[in-house]
């Protein structure tokens, strides 16, 4: 019994020993002063977060980089320490960091281990906004490369940004076969919300505190079910674009496909009669696209374009920016139009109008041509002031690839949008903040916990986000039988 004891002893002695031999190779040793700054993917350098936002991973990039070690030090007080294969940051700690460091700054000192040798190089800083960000996360779709109707791995999916959890809310495998719009909910409050299945016996969803609607929208008058939602913040009413869209292929120049519509009207459901409010101005042959009350409910706006021969003119499709007046205690639209960008005048097309919450911005896409501008490599994003009617382009923020879906969060200091900036193909998310004048900071890719792995292991991209206040609640086994069992609420027309 001694001797096992002595040799328990022994192990647990050489054991510390081994720790302690492995915790010294891993310490920064004289190492060698770099006069740069460290070359990190992702590219968080400058960039301005808000405090309790996921940790800022990165990886040191090169083909020799064996380690890292990383110090964080906030400029108002606290420090964390990380030493491994990437800067991996406690969660915890790393909140409490930014949340010490709020209107301040954190300074990153980065050293790297090539062939033994330690390296040093230039600290950079990451920037606490004033603003915070309370919103619990984000949802949006991924879909996978391919241009056919549904897929295996596409779904909905919601993500909470303050940690690096991910859950599924709807997807392919519970409605095999189909196709889905992405949840839409009620400006960030997902408690209601609407998506729309695609393909036979598809519908459209309302769910309001749990309870699962599912609707036809599509009439003979409308010609198709209604997408590109977007809620009335009263919650009664809900608008969607009744449309055809199409896809045709390019061969031997660098885009590689042009999407568009056959036609686009904007219907207006009354979802507590469902009913469909139809108003002439908004149901010409002239194409109206791309719905979005204002935060008082008092106007909508929307993008229309000529009606052209598409696909052969796609080269003409190009929208102006309009609005029209809404009372919401009647369900009736005003009869004059106002166009507050005009496509004759610009030469340009402007799409998915998105208001901040606030009242006081309006950002929208703006491309050479098109009604579908996350296949146009030129689309940027650009900020109407509300109160001026000027505009701009976000310079701070664009990139020389697609820059496009956008939204706003529940206190109109952050935005989110996709992009194709890193390789031109695959869509990511990024996050930037927004000031009272309207100045944006920097935008950072959405964190993950080993970035560099994740992002290229993943072969999706990023669809239609959006923020949520809190977490998404959803049956996905109610809507797949209800998928399945076809029977839907036809909607009427309001006369």
């Amino acid at each position: 019994m001694i001797r096992r004891i002595e040799l328990y002893t022994l192990l647990a002695f050489t054991s510390v020993c081994l720790l302690l031999f492995v915790a010294c190779d891993h310490q920064v040793n004289n190492p060698v002063k770099v006069q740069k700054q460290p070359d990190i993917y992702p590219d968080y350098i400058g960039v301005t977060i808000p405090a309790g936002i996921a940790p800022l991973n990165f990886n040191v990039l090169g083909t020799d980089v064996q380690r890292v070690d990383v110090v964080a030090r906030g400029s108002k007080g606290g420090e964390i320490h990380v030493n491994g294969e990437y800067a991996d940051f406690d969660i915890d700690e790393w909140h409490e960091l930014t949340e010490q460091n709020i209107g301040g700054e954190i300074v990153f000192t980065v050293c790297a281990m090539n062939d033994g040798q330690w390296k040093q190089y230039v600290d950079f800083k990451v920037f606490v906004s004033r603003f915070p960000l309370e919103d619990y996360g984000l949802t949006y779709r991924l879909i996978p490369p391919g241009y056919e109707i549904g897929g295996p791995r596409i779904g909905i999916f919601q993500r909470n940004i303050h940690t690096f959890e991910q859950q599924p809310v709807l997807e392919e495998s519970a409605v095999s076969g189909h196709c889905m719009n992405c949840h839409t909910s009620n400006q960030t409050d997902p408690s209601l919300f609407t998506l729309q299945i695609r393909g036979e016996g598809g519908g459209t969803l309302i769910q309001r505190d749990g309870v699962q609607t599912w609707l036809n929208t599509k009439t003979e008058v409308t010609k198709a079910a209604g997408s590109y939602a977007y809620w009335h913040p009263s919650g009664r009413y809900c608008a969607y674009a009744a449309n055809s869209v199409h896809q045709s292929f390019f061969v031997g120049t660098r885009q590689r496909i042009e999407a568009y519509h056959s036609f686009s009207n904007i219907i207006l459901l009354d979802a507590q009669t469902n009913e469909l409010i139809l108003s002439p101005q908004l149901n010409t042959d002239d194409l109206e696209i791309f719905p979005a009350f204002s935060p008082d409910g008092k106007t909508l706006y929307y993008s229309t374009s000529k009606s052209c021969d598409v696909p052969a003119e796609y080269e003409k499709v190009k929208c102006s920016l309009c609005s029209i007046p809404f009372d919401a205690k009647t369900g009736v639209f005003g009869t004059e139009v106002d166009t507050l960008i005009s496509a004759v005048q610009t030469e340009k097309s402007v799409t998915l109008a998105r208001p901040s919450y606030n009242g006081r911005w309006l950002m929208f896409c703006m491309s050479e041509r098109s009604n579908f501008p996350v296949f146009q490599n030129d689309a940027d994003l650009w900020l109407m002031d509300m109160q001026t009617r000027e505009y701009r382009p976000l310079v701070e923020v664009n990139s020389a690839e697609t820059d496009s879906y956008h939204n706003w969060s529940s206190d109109s200091h952050w935005f989110v949008f996709s992009s194709r900036r890193e390789d031109g193909m695959y869509t990511r998310l990024y996050l930037a903040g927004i000031d009272e004048h309207g100045n944006a900071t920097k935008p950072f890719l959405l964190p993950q916990r080993n970035p560099l792995k994740y992002y290229q292991e993943l072969f999706d991209a990023y669809n239609v986000p959006d923020f949520t206040k809190t977490k998404v609640s959803f049956n996905a086994h109610e809507a797949s039988r209800s998928v399945f069992g076809k029977q839907r609420i036809q909607v009427k027309i309001r006369e």
